[in-house]
């Protein structure tokens, strides 16, 4: 089955389109286990007209408790925090810029479920145009090189984020415009994207991934968050 989802639409696909439209993939050979263990009710929201978005990624984020723009330096801590509860630090602003593996506190809503967390984007990896070939992309994607961009989510606040999805995580160039953007339904190995697991209370953290393509003659140089109350382009950046 094949789909494209622009700003507007969206089609379920082995994965579609370029540039500024987000491309759709269903991994045929995989079932999506994350998808089905999450209740509609905490899917998360939709973008906004005008914005693409990612699928069903969560994240990553560094041990909370950092400077006034909401940054914590070395944001690669994985699991529980273990000990006191996870406390989170000063909201990321609008506009704020970090560096890959810093954190940045920034509230969080799925659905009706509303939190806090700390997002770290921990890596940005080229992949090779071959890794596309089981999302049966075709050539909407010739010319175009994968990069999976690798982030960490850590439940800072009071609300269990259960079976939630951070998704809103995207490449961008380094102009700052947006990367292409591939939105995956079903599991790919190389760009793991699960939903919160049950029990997602303070202090747990989970590892995510989501997909971005660039042109063979540039790349995909940072990220950015861009869920409630940021907008595209007035996120959270990474770099």
């Amino acid at each position: 089955m094949k789909t494209i989802r622009n700003s507007r639409t969206m089609a379920l696909a082995g994965l579609a389109v370029v540039g500024a439209l987000t491309m759709t993939a269903c991994n045929d050979d995989a079932a999506s286990s994350d998808s089905a263990s999450t209740p509609p009710a905490t899917r998360a929201p939709a973008a906004p007209t005008g914005a693409p978005t990612t699928a069903a990624a969560s994240g990553s984020a560094a041990a909370p408790g950092g400077d006034a723009t909401g940054a914590v330096p070395g944001g690669s801590t994985a699991g529980s925090t273990g000990g006191a509860p996870a406390q989170a630090g000063p909201t990321a602003a609008p506009g704020t810029t970090l560096k890959i593996g810093d954190a940045a506190t920034v509230p969080f809503s799925s659905g009706s479920t509303k939190g806090t967390v700390s997002l770290a984007v921990t890596s940005i990896d080229k992949g090779d145009p071959a890794d596309l070939a089981p999302l049966k992309l075709g050539d909407k994607v010739t010319g175009m090189v994968p990069y999976y961009v690798r982030f960490k989510v850590t439940n800072t606040g009071s609300t269990d984020l259960s079976f939630a999805s951070l998704t809103q995580v995207k490449g961008t160039l380094p102009d700052g415009s947006e990367a292409s953007e591939v939105m995956l339904i079903g599991t790919f190995d190389k760009c793991p994207h699960p939903s919160f697991p049950k029990g997602f209370t303070n202090g747990q953290s989970i590892t995510s991934c989501v997909l971005a393509l660039a042109p063979t003659a540039t790349k995909v140089a940072g990220a950015e968050y861009w869920g409630e109350p940021y907008t595209l382009g007035k996120g959270v950046n990474w770099k």
